[in-house]
């Protein structure tokens, strides 16, 4: 059979196709004899129609992008509480924006000098970006000399040595923290390996390649400034498929030995209140008006039974009443059941 058609042919499928009645989309809406109305074909042809730029590709996900931000949203709580005790005063870190854009869009958003560093995450590709602002940079360099931060003035110049040892003791704990909120992910070791002062003399990636751009605000007293964290696509691209944000979840690091003996060596010193009951009775109003010393109250409980001891309103142990070296005291002789009756 000949694959290609004849004119006859042609014509008989045009035939056909205009004379098959087009199915009404809503029957129920009321009908008008307005010239404006569109045809049922035309209306059912149309469709939404987005705008989309193909300079700047979406390759993340909304959901993976609430994600992303879910994760650095914890590293910016450790984060904050770690320079808290570092600086010796309250640092407020916060996520202010997580979005995608070309790698030269993030580079030519950044100040020129400002604090760059380039940071790789075994066992991710490729390499990063991190980028302190001078206007909190210089802030966190006066108060490790000794400063107060009062009248600072912030000079237009590249860090010396000396400024770039105390900011690399700042960074060391911030890529610490990133390693640990990273590590349900993926078992990532952040390190830094360059730094720079002038960012656009770094190509990690080509200038058109898309990049995660995470802008972090960090408070210190009445200074404020920015830090931002620059991921590239293909970095992450093999770890994507985990990034969602009903399945992603932080867990915190377990506690160590030394830490679970300090917490022990501050609950065994911490008081507690401890109530032994003697039992129960029920007295009318009048005859507990009439009461005088040396009236006697019968209990419920009979001689010889356990006493229920209450810890924080709860029953803990159960035991007997007695005496020791001239007081009274109780003997514990059981643990005390939940729904135990005193």
């Amino acid at each position: 059979m000949s694959e290609v058609l004849d004119q006859a042919e042609i014509d008989a499928l045009l035939n056909t196709v205009s004379e098959t009645p087009v199915p009404e989309t809503n029957a129920s809406a009321p009908k008008s004899g307005g010239e404006n109305q569109a045809p049922a074909s035309v209306a059912a042809l149309r469709v939404e129609a987005h705008t989309y730029d193909f300079k700047r590709p979406e390759r993340v996900s909304k959901d993976q992008i609430r994600a992303i931000s879910s994760i650095h949203e914890v590293f910016a709580r450790n984060f904050g509480a770690t320079l808290s005790g570092m600086l010796r005063t309250i640092i407020d870190v916060r996520v202010v924006g997580v979005e995608q854009l070309t790698y030269n869009e993030f580079i030519h958003s950044l100040p020129n000098p400002t604090c760059f560093m380039i940071l790789e995450a075994p066992p991710l590709e490729g390499q990063m970006c991190l980028e302190l602002s001078p206007l909190i940079v210089y802030p966190f360099v006066d108060r490790l000399l000794g400063g107060d931060n009062s009248n600072l003035f912030i000079p237009q110049r590249p860090l010396t040595s000396i400024e770039w040892l105390l900011v690399n003791r700042i960074v060391e704990r911030a890529l610490g923290q990133l390693s640990e909120v990273w590590r349900n992910l993926v078992d990532a070791h952040f390190k830094s390996v360059e730094n720079e002062s002038n960012p656009q003399l770094v190509h990690i990636v080509a200038p058109t390649e898309v990049v995660v751009f995470i802008t972090f605000e960090i408070k210190l007293g009445q200074t404020a400034g920015t830090m931002s964290l620059c991921i590239p696509f293909n970095t992450i691209e093999s770890v994507l498929s985990h990034l969602t944000s009903q399945s992603w979840f932080y867990k915190p690091k377990p506690a160590t030995d030394n830490q679970r003996k300090r917490l022990l060596r501050n609950i065994v010193k911490s008081p507690v209140n401890i109530t032994t009951y003697l039992g129960r009775s029920t007295l009318r109003l009048s005859d507990m008006r009439n009461l005088s010393p040396g009236d006697i109250i019968p209990v419920e409980k009979r001689v010889g039974e356990d006493l229920i001891i209450k810890i924080a309103d709860r029953n803990k142990f159960a035991g007997q009443i007695g005496q020791f070296r001239g007081r009274r005291a109780l003997q514990i002789t059981r643990r005390a059941a939940i729904d135990e009756l005193l």
